[in-house]
């Protein structure tokens, strides 16, 4: 599961929210013969285009010119997941995955820690089911020349955008998922929240696996990447122990993804002993020239 949050892939979010939300009608317009997906939220399941916009526009009181608006958070399944969730619920799917994107908003609010903020009812939000997506000029096939920029991408591609004001709904309190104090600043934890996106990002693979019964790899989680890329040797070695208890033995090699490093021998180790290893290679080295010696 892809989940980010982001100040705005396609507009400004310092002022109108028109543009990003005329940009997320893109499929009512290109598709005008296929089922047209509206906007949804906690309360309504069909809300206009120009009520989404009028109303994150309108929950800005006392922002600056300079501050943030509203977010954009996209939620994108795996084509696994898709493929998941049509085998379980069917013509249903659609349905089942915009619950689940409540769920998700209801992790959002928690994430911030704050008072007064513990569910998707706390934030004025709209979100946007889009069945497609298209190669941009970042694409690896675009810049090998595969592909063209715009070009359908092949495959499931069900995804669902969400436009959330920076304001709760009672336009009071201010909440940015780009707050990066993670609560070490109070002052500023009083005034964003505390929120933590890496938390987040797992919360939205839990949900999704407690609410459809998906048996996810533990090599295949958002938590498995980013400590294979940004985590300590203690947290290689308490990923190595958690994969060890959970993957067969069959698997497990492969889940390593070994290579040389001695973060990586540390991380599939955890009695590894570098000052061992280094006194047996040099008794190895002088026993085998000590054979040599007497060979001659």
């Amino acid at each position: 599961m892809f989940i980010k949050v982001t100040d705005s892939e396609k507009s400004n979010n310092k002022g109108s929210s028109g543009e990003l939300v005329h940009y997320l009608d893109k499929e009512s317009r290109l598709f005008p013969d296929a089922k047209q997906e509206h906007w949804f939220n906690g309360n309504a399941i069909q809300i206009p285009s120009y009520v989404v916009k009028n109303a994150i526009d309108g929950n800005v009181a006392k922002l600056s010119k300079t501050e943030a608006k509203f977010f954009l958070i996209n939620i994108s399944p795996s084509q696994k997941e898709i493929e998941w969730l049509k085998q379980k619920h069917g013509e249903l799917n659609k349905k089942i995955f915009k619950e689940y994107a409540l769920k998700i908003m209801n992790e959002y609010a928690r994430n911030f820690n704050r008072p007064g903020i513990s569910s998707h009812k706390d934030l004025l939000w709209f979100a946007k089911l889009e069945n497609h997506r298209y190669y941009s000029h970042k694409d690896g096939a675009v810049k090998n020349g595969e592909k063209k920029a715009g070009q359908l991408k092949e495959g499931e591609q069900m995804h669902i955008q969400i436009i959330v004001s920076r304001k709760d709904t009672r336009n009071k309190l201010k909440l940015s998922p780009m707050n990066k104090s993670g609560g070490r600043n109070k002052v500023h934890s009083r005034k964003m929240g505390e929120f933590n996106r890496s938390a987040f990002k797992q919360s939205g693979e839990r949900v999704f696996d407690q609410m459809f019964g998906f048996d996810r790899p533990i090599n295949q989680t958002y938590k498995y990447a980013n400590v294979r890329k940004n985590g300590s040797v203690d947290q290689r070695l308490d990923l190595h122990k958690e994969i060890s208890k959970q993957a067969p033995q069959a698997q497990l090699y492969e889940a390593r993804q070994v290579d040389t490093s001695l973060l990586d021998i540390l991380f599939m180790k955890a009695d590894y002993d570098p000052l061992t290893s280094f006194k047996k290679k040099k008794r190895r080295r002088k026993s085998q020239s000590n054979d040599q010696n007497l060979t001659l």
